[in-house]
């Protein structure tokens, strides 16, 4: 049986090593606070104090980290490349396609193997084992690791490295911009007295309408953002990596730069760490 470095326990990599715990698929876990691992330890996770101790207890790695430079950080460090060789590295968090291949180029020149397979999805569906896994890597490597990747979902070979952290940016342009519309709409609605349900009613029958919109009505209607699945300061952090990437390749990104603005200004009210309905805050302030 496999057995798993996992490193990043926060909000999505805690459920995810839950479900490895209860699939019996023996896990180490590091963090960088210690503390977010007591209850991996109680569920049966092996705790290391350094990446490169998890690292040279397993077969393979799964990172869910914050960005590229925290998996740079905890996999590229000195102490870490000297262990990752004929280790196979499944790089889960969300990045750019750009840093994706070039740590899988660092990863392939110590001996490693890597593969990407960012996610959608949020915490409910993590628990769920309903998670949508984007994979970009060879059609061997897929085939190796499609039935341990089905533990967190359903698996779906891309193309290379690179395809599914390109998808994942795109379909997180969409989150952003979505939701921004609705909310602008929703707010729209407000101050002009027609009556929410009234309008929603309406958008539901439409071809306009998306799920996450009733998802989000009620914390935008509320002004409760508490209990993050996905932060604000995330959702900003992967709409500047799709700028920049969209930019790159002469693409009109004008309208993002706008949802953009209205990230930044949902981070200046002090709700980084808001779920990212709270951009209604920015775009509905209060009076």
């Amino acid at each position: 049986m496999v057995k798993v470095a996992f490193l990043g326990t926060g909000l999505m990599g805690e459920p995810m090593v839950q479900r490895l715990l209860a699939a019996q698929i023996p896990v180490v876990a590091y963090n960088r606070t210690a503390s977010k691992l007591e209850a991996l330890r109680v569920s049966g996770a092996e705790i290391a104090d350094l990446p490169e101790k998890a690292i040279a207890q397993s077969d393979c790695v799964i990172l869910m980290l914050t960005n590229a430079d925290a998996v740079r950080e905890l996999l590229l460090s000195e102490a870490s490349k000297q262990q990752l060789s004929g280790r196979t590295v499944i790089q889960m968090s969300t990045i750019s396609p750009q840093e994706s291949q070039e740590i899988h180029d660092a990863v392939v020149a110590v001996g490693g193997q890597y593969l990407e397979a960012p996610v959608l999805g949020s915490i409910p569906q993590v628990k769920a084992g309903e998670l949508q896994v984007m994979v970009g890597a060879s059609p061997e490597q897929f085939a190796k690791w499609s039935d341990f990747l089905k533990n967190f979902g359903s698996p779906v070979l891309l193309g290379a490295v690179s395809a599914a952290s390109s998808t994942k940016l795109a379909l997180n342009q969409l989150i952003a911009s979505l939701t921004t519309a609705f909310a602008l709409s929703l707010g729209f609605v407000q101050r002009q007295g027609v009556e929410v349900e009234a309008f929603m009613q309406i958008l539901r029958q439409s071809a306009l309408y998306a799920p996450t919109f009733d998802k989000k009505l009620q914390q935008m209607i509320d002004g409760n953002f508490a209990n993050a699945n996905f932060p604000t300061k995330h959702l900003l952090k992967d709409t500047n990596l799709f700028l920049n990437e969209a930019e790159a390749m002469g693409l009109n990104v004008s309208g993002l730069e706008g949802v953009r603005k209205v990230l930044e200004a949902a981070q200046q009210l002090g709700l980084a760490d808001a779920d990212y309905s709270s951009l209604f805050a920015a775009i509905n302030p209060q009076k």
